[in-house]
């Protein structure tokens, strides 16, 4: 691990004031995949901007009916949260889903959004990856591809986003809050907050320099059967291949995925069509899908998972 410096702001402006300041800065907060990533010198930040301890660790009810969560919110408080069980019980089974219990007594809200891809040539230095090295090639094109993305690809990259969380708050309608360097702050739907690769793969989000995180604003429950599902290589602690968040009831439903694409995945248009079946939804949800021959598995696995929870709403 590469030497750096640290300091623990008093304000989240502050730290978004000192994070575009500083070439090099990093947010902490759990650093349960940031530490990971210096330790490999995959990340090398030269100064570590401490956001623990800026009051952002509520969940707090909104004036619409739905609830705010803060950035600091530990996976395990959010996911045990009375509300959020009886409410938004996909996003629960989602959190629940992912990581070990070690790791969510960690693991923030804010960082689950900005958790970077498992792809294996990102985590190997010797390979060329366009998210870790802009231009070097994309050693997983022609390589060892089985998990990695199906939809929204680029010749530029084909990686996954990893978080559970973001697939359930995707099929939520979150809006994630934050604050900009100047004090500003603005909301970004959860649609529009993660980016595909195409040509900058890098650029994983729609944040500006220094911008934090500040909190996640779920709107007013959805009536329905809350559903996360995942398809995964092992039992637990593993990350999806495939996943799907839903909420369901008769006659309608919405369905994001995860282990698809570079952003959890959704397509409204698909979701007008549930009363003609899965397939129906998955030529529209999945249309323009790029295969390998080692993750062409992939579309008809999230039909079937489609089919499941369609059913099980009695949809």
């Amino acid at each position: 691990m590469k030497p750096f410096t640290y300091q623990r702001a008093a304000t989240p402006a502050e730290a978004a004031r000192v994070a575009a300041e500083m070439p090099g800065s990093r947010f902490i907060a759990g650093g349960t995949n940031l530490l990971d990533l210096m330790k490999l010198q995959i990340e090398t930040p030269g100064h570590l901007v401490d956001v623990n301890h800026l009051g952002l660790d509520r969940i707090e009810p909104t004036a619409e009916g739905g609830l705010r969560i803060g950035a600091m919110v530990r996976n395990t408080d959010l996911a045990a949260d009375k509300r959020v069980r009886r409410d938004y019980a996909v996003l629960s089974r989602a959190l629940l889903s992912g990581a070990s219990a070690q790791l969510r007594n960690k693991a923030t809200t804010g960082g689950n959004l900005l958790q970077r891809t498992r792809c294996p040539y990102f985590y190997e230095p010797s390979k060329p990856c366009n998210k870790r090295v802009p231009g070097s090639g994309c050693a997983a094109l022609g390589g060892f591809n089985r998990n990695l993305a199906v939809l929204g690809t680029s010749d530029k990259c084909i990686a996954t986003h990893p978080s559970d969380m973001a697939v359930a708050m995707r099929v939520l309608d979150a809006t994630v809050e934050t604050v900009s360097p100047d004090g500003t702050t603005r909301s970004i739907p959860i649609a529009d907050f993660h980016r595909l690769p195409g040509d900058t793969p890098h650029i994983e989000t729609q944040l500006g320099r220094g911008e934090l995180i500040t909190g996640v604003m779920l709107p007013a429950p959805i009536g329905g059967l809350h559903v996360y599902r995942k398809v995964r290589d092992r039992a637990s602690y593993a990350f999806a291949v495939v996943s799907i968040a839903a909420v369901v009831a008769p006659g309608r439903a919405r369905l994001a995925y995860g282990g698809l694409a570079h952003k959890p995945w959704r397509v409204e248009a698909a979701e007008a069509l549930v009363a003609d079946g899965a397939a129906a939804v998955a030529k529209t949800a999945f249309a323009g899908a790029r295969t390998t021959p080692e993750n062409a598995f992939k579309l008809p696995l999230a039909q079937r998972l489609t089919a499941s929870v369609l059913a099980d709403g009695k949809v």
